[in-house]
């Protein structure tokens, strides 16, 4: 099996890999309804000249540069670029608003910004502008007008005003593995994000870890990855970036969402980094093609729902073994197709999966690989590896070189050069979670007798009901969307007697339950509607069957919208922000235990 060499930091690791590779095709866009690679070779150029820009613009070791961007090939030049001219790279959510891009120039004391395009400089420029730390604004794509007040350049006019050779800029790339490589900001689940100083060795250390999995478990070949979560959230940084860079592999960028399918056919990935949202769309949109198409698709598709539900409980017998063998042949290979032929795992992180929803694609002969982690480690801590057993509610083993123990409390602790140095200007959220090289991570677990991390729920996230009871809020609200009538949910009870939630009604269930009753479908109609309402409260009560006394959901009350990164009641990797979901509704919330 290969192993990955001990670079000193990523930019060495990058050069590395491109001298090796030369012309090989490195990083893939859609263009012209064409997919159209970057070489290595030519990346390599192209890093090395816009590192020579931004030195010629004035940034200095050490200095702060924004990234604003979506996934595209140029993401990743220029986060190499500033990391080569010895800057800090600072990734930002497309999705920022005004207020978001103002705080993180302020916080990170950014000196210029690169931004892809208009629709994004528009929302951005008005921070730069309130702000006095942006000296130059680089733009991908042309601006127009060109913003006032502030230097701008164009970002292709750079890279071929200071050629460079990338051997001679390899060469200047002499930073340490304790350097910081880049400040990444969380997401903010309960306030203003903060700062994440990952260094390279931080990096470098998941990239070996990551690579060892592939290596050991899957096979090392000529990888091909899709990326499709943001760069600016740290586990696609990692492992949708400098894991493939490190393992000298292909780097797909995936148009959207809506057209994530068809480029997963396209571009044939072998490995995909992906979040529990996304597998829960997936279910959804698999299940009700194959309703659709009926007869035999979903017959195989109960079938293999069945089998898969038997061995994952370890109850699958002899005479099972006939279906089994029919869904292998006639029903996972068609599932294969859609997901591109060759795919060899996904590997889920950033959240707890739901286990009914793993055994779904366990069931389709879908490889997954849960892991877990945190910004503030790299971001991977630990990962399922199919030579030790992959179960569906455990996150496997730790990485290599990564120490993981239980605290008294039950709180899971980190110790290894994947641990942070520390918040950007906090010292006293530093002092909070880092003890004598401990990473205090909030969540709590345990280990299983095959020393796979199961987590049980997130320390601060537990809600504790007026008897003392601990409840684990993303428990519920997972099993509460799996039921086709409800889309998204979030349950609240703290110090209350039982719990209520916040409903978000799925609107392709609301078609067709407005269409079968002749009812309007609209939001002023329906929440007034008692019919619509008791159908919800069915779906509800089929989950609480499932759950344990204090678990179960009493009241409800319906979202006035869904929860989205728009309107900041989700972040950027697709989780609940409990704090503005409570202020949003908590008065009506609170008054459900009056009525």
């Amino acid at each position: 099996m290969r192993k990955l060499e001990h670079f000193p930091n990523l930019v060495t690791m990058f050069f590395t890999r491109a001298a090796e590779k030369g012309d090989a095709p490195f990083l893939w866009a859609k263009r012209d309804r064409a997919w159209r690679a970057t070489s290595w070779a030519e990346a390599a150029r192209q890093v090395a000249s816009l590192a020579t820009a931004l030195k010629a613009q004035g940034v200095q070791p050490g200095d702060r540069v924004m990234l604003v961007s979506e996934n595209r090939p140029e993401w990743c030049l220029s986060d190499l670029a500033i990391m080569a001219a010895g800057a800090i790279t600072v990734p930002t959510y497309t999705t920022n608003t005004e207020r978001d891009h103002a705080h993180i120039i302020e916080n990170s004391g950014a000196r210029a910004v690169i931004v892809s395009t208009q629709k994004l400089a528009d929302v951005l420029l008005k921070a730069v502008l309130r702000t006095t730390h942006i000296e130059t604004v680089i733009a991908i794509e042309p601006l127009r007008p060109r913003p006032s007040g502030v230097r701008s350049c164009n970002w292709h006019g750079l890279i071929e005003d200071h050629p460079a050779d990338p051997a001679t800029i390899a060469a200047q790339a002499t930073f340490a593995r304790s350097d910081t490589a880049c400040i990444i900001y969380t997401s903010g689940t309960g306030g203003a994000p903060r700062g994440v100083m990952q260094h390279h060795g931080a990096i470098l250390h998941n990239v070996a870890g990551c690579a060892d999995v592939i290596s050991e478990d899957l096979g090392w070949d000529d990888e091909v990855f899709l990326s499709f979560l943001p760069l600016s959230h740290a586990y696609e940084h990692t492992g949708g970036q400098f894991v493939p860079i490190g393992m000298g592999g292909q780097i797909y960028y995936a148009e959207s969402l809506e057209k994530l399918a068809a480029n997963m056919e396209e571009a044939q990935p072998t490995i995909m980094f992906v979040v529990p949202r996304l597998f829960e769309v997936l279910r959804t949109r698999i299940s009700k093609t194959i309703a659709k198409q009926g007869g035999l698709s979903q017959k195989l598709l109960g079938a293999a729902i069945e089998i898969g539900e038997k061995r994952a409980a370890g109850t699958l017998r002899l005479v099972d073994r006939p279906k089994a063998l029919v869904v292998d042949r006639l029903f996972k290979p068609k599932i294969a197709k859609r997901f591109g032929g060759r795919m060899k795992a996904m590997v889920s992180g950033g959240a707890p999966l739901t286990p009914e929803v793993g055994i779904f694609f366990q069931s389709l002969g879908v490889r997954f690989l849960q892991g877990y982690g945190q910004t503030e480690a790299g971001p991977v801590i630990s990962c399922n590896r199919p030579k030790v057993g992959v179960t569906v509610d455990s996150v496997g083993p730790p990485l290599p070189a990564t120490e993981v123990r239980i605290a008294d409390d039950g709180e899971i602790l980190v110790r290894g050069e994947l641990v942070m140095h520390g918040y950007w200007r906090n010292p006293a959220e530093t002092e909070r979670v880092l003890h004598d090289g401990w990473l205090h991570t909030g969540d709590i677990g345990v280990f299983d007798a095959a020393g796979r991390i199961k987590i049980t729920d997130r320390k601060k996230d537990l809600i504790i009901n007026d008897k003392g009871d601990n409840i684990a809020p993303q428990k519920v609200e997972g099993m509460l969307t799996l039921q086709p009538e409800i889309l998204q949910a979030m349950i609240a009870g703290d110090r209350k007697p039982h719990m209520v939630a916040v409903i978000v009604p799925d609107p392709e269930w609301t078609q067709e339950w407005c269409a079968a009753s002749g009812t309007k479908c609209d939001f002023a109609t329906l929440a007034q509607n008692s019919d619509y309402r008791t159908a919800i409260g069915r779906a509800v009560e089929r989950t609480n069957k499932e759950l344990s006394v204090i678990e179960r959901v009493r009241r409800f009350i319906l979202a006035d919208t869904q929860f989205t990164i728009e309107n900041e009641q989700m972040t950027p990797s697709m989780k609940i922000r409990r704090h503005v979901l409570r202020q949003v509704y908590g008065e009506r919330l609170d008054a459900l235990y009056k009525g």
